[in-house]
């Protein structure tokens, strides 16, 4: 709205001066803070650095800004994040899952703040989610497993509390399993922290067991490298002595010896569809809630079990 000429001595002033925007009075001016909030589990699982990396490049396309921080897996740490995103004055706030109590979204609601569930589904109309159907996924992987022979199946699972996407996983795998008559309980059945030390401990007491299991069915990638370690360990041979899956498709599954039979989820197109969905709301727009596809990403690590 300036003419170029004008436009040019101010740029130049700009970079002679070392001048940036002061944001409180930007935010007072436009009544808006450019921006947006996100709440994830966790910085050191792969997953999520994917979809935010995607969600940021998103939004920086449209000169806003993405404020990240963690809940390490505790719902009471999450509600004070986003307390203090609101309270830096963000436009509107990106959770992770369902799994939380009512009075986060409340506190949301109650600010008239937009947000977007990722990584997972609700029923729930007033909750906007971008997700997929991890029980679905988790039920498909496990019926590939037993395609290929396998009965005597265990499973390495993330901790399941306050874990809606870890609890959608072992109810997809019990319900595969137990539909062909295969039943999975403990000792059958552990949760593990998702750290490569723990999975490969859980690993090794499974495989330790008689009979061992043939199949090791994980609840994401980190859990199933770390499983390939234990039954290493043990001089097993995978998939000859035993076959290890996972769930997710980060870079990992693909630079493990063998390279990982996994569940490829779309997490670029949901934190890029997630940052779409959020502008929109800023902007007063009504949003509709995004299903996506998952893909059985079948690799070396998944072998056959002869009848």
């Amino acid at each position: 709205m300036v003419k170029a000429e004008t436009r040019e001595r101010v740029e130049a002033a700009v970079q002679a001066l070392g001048y940036t925007p002061h944001f409180g009075g930007r935010a007072l001016a436009s009544n808006r803070a450019n921006t947006i909030g996100a709440v994830i589990p966790t910085m050191e699982n792969a997953i999520f650095a994917r979809g935010l990396q995607a969600m940021e490049e998103e939004l920086s396309d449209h000169r806003i800004t993405l404020l990240v921080a963690t809940s390490q897996y505790d719902p009471e740490r999450e509600a004070k994040q986003v307390r203090a995103l609101l309270a830096r004055g963000v436009d509107a706030v990106a959770l992770i899952g369902q799994s939380r109590p009512d009075a986060t979204y409340e506190i949301l609601r109650s600010r008239g703040v937009p947000f977007v569930t990722l990584w997972s589904r609700t029923d729930d109309p007033d909750t906007p989610y971008v997700g997929f159907d991890n029980e679905a996924a988790a039920r498909a992987m496990a019926n590939l497993v037993m395609d290929r022979g396998h009965r005597r199946i265990a499973m390495i699972a993330g901790v399941t509390r306050d874990n809606d996407r870890a609890v959608a996983r072992v109810e997809g795998v019990k319900a595969a399993l137990g539909a062909r008559g295969v039943d999975l309980a403990p000792p059958l059945l552990v949760e593990a922290p998702y750290e490569l030390e723990a999975a490969t401990a859980a690993a090794r007491d499974l495989l330790s067991r008689s009979p061992a299991p043939t199949a090791i069915i994980c609840g994401n990638d980190v859990l199933a490298a770390g499983a390939l370690t234990g039954a290493k360990q043990l001089g097993l041979r995978i998939p000859d002595d035993v076959s290890i899956v996972g769930y997710d498709d980060i870079d990992l599954s693909f630079a493990v010896d063998p390279p990982l039979t996994t569940v490829r989820v779309p997490h670029r197109r949901m934190g890029r569809t997630a940052a779409a969905m959020l502008r929109r709301m800023i902007d007063g727009e009504t949003v509709e809630s995004h299903d996506f596809d998952f893909e059985l990403v079948i690799r070396r690590s998944l072998g056959s079990i002869e009848p």
